[in-house]
């Protein structure tokens, strides 16, 4: 059998890992241990490594990572401390430790939005867990990355502290839920979106009878599952 994708999902509260086929199916169990906190790069270079140990072999990795990446360097880790983070090439370094193996790296959200599109019109995936991750897809192709996550919504506040996992753990599901609705109407104001996929651990907190039609609920599993369909965009693209 031919060596698969070893795709590995960096939250700001969980690690996970799991290895892929060409489809994005499993070839193994999700393993997953809690994001450690302070997080400077070696040590999460570390405690994802020790994470993979004895998932089954693989020969491409995908890296998604909570924050702006570009030219395969972290620019941002508001979860992380980007104080640390900024500038570091993640995905090479990560390469080397894992057997020298090819790597890709995106945002985390726009990672998890590959195993959710479905590749037609203007597609917004929104993540919900630590913080609020988002990835605009047209036509299944990723558009530049926005941190809207970082833009004001209300009260002079963004949609990370209205809408992240503190604000949740805080106000209430009803309160968060509320704000999540008002958050869904400004977007489709800004964007005007033909779908908007909802994402991310705490997902599974949304009030599903409440939302839009054109607002759907996605599996967390897809965090793990678009690492797959990372590779298959480069493909794509360089049959271009």
């Amino acid at each position: 059998m031919k060596p698969g994708i070893l795709a590995i999902d960096i939250g700001g509260s969980g690690l996970k890992a799991a290895v892929l086929d060409q489809r994005g199916r499993m070839r193994s169990e999700r393993v997953r241990v809690e994001t450690p906190h302070p997080c400077p790069p070696k040590r999460l270079v570390d405690t994802v490594v020790a994470l993979v140990q004895g998932l089954p072999a693989f020969d491409r990795i995908s890296i998604g990572f909570p924050g702006v990446i570009r030219n395969r360097k972290v620019l941002t880790a508001p979860h992380l401390d980007t104080g640390l983070w900024a500038g570091f090439a993640l995905a090479d370094v990560l390469s080397k430790k894992l057997g020298g193996h090819p790597s890709r790296i995106i945002n985390d959200a726009e990672m998890q939005g590959l195993a959710l599109i479905r590749g037609k019109g203007l597609e917004l995936v929104i993540t919900l867990g630590t913080g609020v991750g988002t990835a605009l897809f047209r036509d299944g192709e990723m558009t530049p990355h926005m941190e809207l996550a970082h833009h004001p919504l209300r009260d002079d506040k963004t949609y990370d502290e209205v809408l992240g996992d503190a604000a949740f753990q805080h106000g209430g599901a009803k309160r968060w839920n509320k704000r999540l609705r008002q958050a869904l109407a400004l977007l489709e104001v800004l964007l005007h979106p033909d779908r908007i996929i909802i994402g991310g651990g705490n997902a599974r907190h949304v009030d599903a009878d409440d939302l839009p039609l054109s607002v759907s609920i996605g599996s967390n599993i897809a965090g793990i599952e678009g690492g797959a369909a990372l590779w298959r965009v480069g493909q794509r693209r360089a049959k271009k």
